[in-house]
């Protein structure tokens, strides 16, 4: 079997996701995405999988974690690697790395002979505590190691009783980087699926502003294909951050800060303000 048609999903994916009624809706959904292809699902995952993935993320010591704030641009906490995961995390990578979960993707995307990342290079559980941000960016085009072009990604939002106050929405960005265009919320069992490419700008750049005691949670998976020969004339790159000119001036204003405060002294502030 080189391809599975809507009728095979939904038999090979039952009881493991929920899909909605018509499939040509995700599609549909998918490719008139503005400012790039993407879709967003409520409800796509049952709780009874995502809620024991809560608990694996609550148990995980420090040593499990890798805080990414070398770049200014950036203040996040992910995973170490992917043998960090229990039981929770193994079940919900066993559903979205299987052949019936790509060639749904390729229903939906239209992207053939997609390949999953068994390692989870910048993907899986991924944190972000009050303060942290990501400021706007086209992610990385290959795989870390593999060679291999990354194509799509997937996050799978974790978050219960997350009002708006509490910011860490992921923003898409128009093609120039001057304003955002789309906005979703972290919200628990809501999920983005959206297109790896250049200039697909999106991020977190406004700073959390939720409880120290909370933190936002989410999955991410990263899905790709053999080759550079689909980035559509583009060089193979790393993560592009948009031009710092654009964006709001309180967005620069911060960029600026971070760069000329000294580490050390970031580091005081955070404690005394988180």
């Amino acid at each position: 079997m080189t391809r599975a048609t809507a009728p095979d999903f939904r038999e090979l994916l039952d009881g493991k996701i929920r899909l909605p009624p018509s499939i040509d809706d995700i599609k549909t959904a998918y490719r008139n995405g503005k400012p790039f292809p993407h879709v967003v699902l409520d409800g796509l995952f049952f709780e009874s999988s995502l809620g024991p993935m809560l608990l694996e993320i609550g148990e995980m010591s420090r040593q499990q974690w890798v805080e990414v704030d070398r770049d200014p641009r950036e203040r996040t906490v992910r995973m170490r690697s992917a043998v960090e995961m229990r039981e929770a995390g193994a079940h919900i990578v066993g559903i979205v790395h299987s052949a019936a979960f790509l060639y749904l993707l390729t229903e939906i995307t239209g992207i053939g002979q997609l390949l999953p990342d068994p390692y989870l290079q910048g993907g899986g559980f991924a944190v972000m505590r009050r303060g942290d941000y990501f400021d706007v960016h086209a992610d990385r085009s290959v795989a870390y190691d593999t060679g291999l072009t990354r194509r799509l990604a997937m996050i799978i939002y974790l978050n219960k009783a997350w009002p708006p106050e509490y910011r860490g929405e992921l923003e898409l960005w128009s093609p120039d980087g001057k304003r955002v265009e789309v906005s979703v919320a972290p919200l628990f069992n809501r999920t983005i699926l959206f297109e790896v490419a250049y200039p697909n700008f999106h991020g977190v750049p406004a700073p959390l502003a939720c409880p120290a005691d909370r933190m936002r949670q989410s999955f991410i998976v990263y899905y790709h294909t053999g080759g550079t020969n689909q980035l559509g004339g583009v060089k193979p790159h790393t993560t592009i951050f948009a031009p710092r000119f654009y964006g709001t001036p309180g967005a620069t204003m911060r960029s600026i800060m971070r760069e000329i405060v000294p580490p050390f002294l970031r580091r005081l502030v955070r404690r005394f303000f988180d």
